[in-house]
């Protein structure tokens, strides 16, 4: 399958980097800088699972045409439109596969390209660039899950899935894809939210007084947002996520976070604002998304 990802960085470097190890037919549709880095270097995979330095093809915008299976989409969400653009002249035909965080980016995609030609995806990694331009895993995780949401597309999808299996990252090919995305959506919200406004990993914000309690607090408001959606979570999930927010041994935080710290555009509209318009929508109580949003509104205002 000829696939094609948005980008080289983290999320699509890496995924993209492993299947093309593999001897996938991927192409990376890149900046000129960055093709000038990936020609030079190759795309350079610095991970705890082992490291990779892979000659790559990529592509300019200029360039692009149709003739495509699939386009890997792992923008952030501020980024979106105009990677819809980037891509619009490769999307006939193809599937497009958004690797995003939330879950607003849906309704932008399928107005794009059509709700058939829209997968579910879920990203479980923690990645960043480097200053040189190679990917850094910082942690064991390295989750791809992806999911037909019409049924027109379960073929393919499961025709893609068996493509990216080759990349050694262990793909999930799920059947509740909306159950799975909104369970991340509620996490990462919960995470994003509690880390940027405390300033800190989960580990140290659960060693305080009430660090934790404020921590599922937040958690219990974006799972009733999830169940009164049609998903409420699953008992595994709760467990899991539970422990995990609350692990004083290790530390854990959001990329919000670290974007925050280094002075970056943050994607509080898309997770944090959209979760707590939901929640409003809803007529829930939503103290904490209120503080949380309320905070990064007024660090991007002035971070100017």
């Amino acid at each position: 399958m000829r696939i094609l990802v948005l980008g080289a960085g983290g999320i699509g470097g890496y995924y993209g980097g492993r299947l093309a190890a593999a001897g996938g037919d991927v192409t990376f549709l890149v900046r000129p800088r960055r093709a000038e880095q990936l020609m030079k270097d190759g795309l350079v995979i610095r991970s705890p699972l082992g490291d990779a330095q892979v000659p790559v093809k990529t592509i300019l915008r200029e360039h692009v045409q149709p003739g495509w299976d699939a386009i890997i989409i792992a923008c952030k969400s501020y980024d979106l439109e105009d990677a819809i653009e980037a891509v619009r002249p490769a999307a006939p035909g193809a599937l497009i596969v958004p690797q995003l965080n939330g879950l607003r980016h849906l309704d932008t995609l399928d107005a794009a390209f059509g709700a058939e030609a829209v997968t579910g995806g879920v990203a479980q990694i923690a990645v960043t660039l480097d200053e040189g331009g190679a990917i850094r895993h910082l942690s064991g995780m390295q989750g791809f899950v992806i999911g037909a949401r019409h049924p027109a597309q379960q073929q393919r999808v499961a025709a893609l899935h068996a493509e990216l299996e080759r990349g050694g990252f262990g793909p999930r090919l799920s059947d509740v894809i909306m159950q799975d995305m909104w369970e991340k959506f509620a996490f990462l919200c919960t995470l994003a939210g509690i880390c940027c406004l405390m300033r800190a990993g989960t580990n140290v914000i659960a060693c305080t007084e009430d660090g934790a309690a404020l921590t599922l607090e937040l958690l219990d408001t974006c799972l009733a947002v999830a169940t009164t959606a049609g998903f409420p979570p699953r008992e595994r999930f709760l467990a899991a996520t539970r422990r995990m927010l609350t692990d004083t041994s290790a530390p854990f935080a959001a990329s919000m976070l670290r974007d925050l710290q280094r002075g970056g555009r943050v994607e509080a509209d898309h997770i944090v604002g959209d979760m707590l318009a939901r929640a409003k929508a809803a007529g829930l109580p939503a103290t904490l998304l209120r503080a949380a949003y309320a905070h990064l509104q007024v660090y991007e205002a002035q971070r100017g």
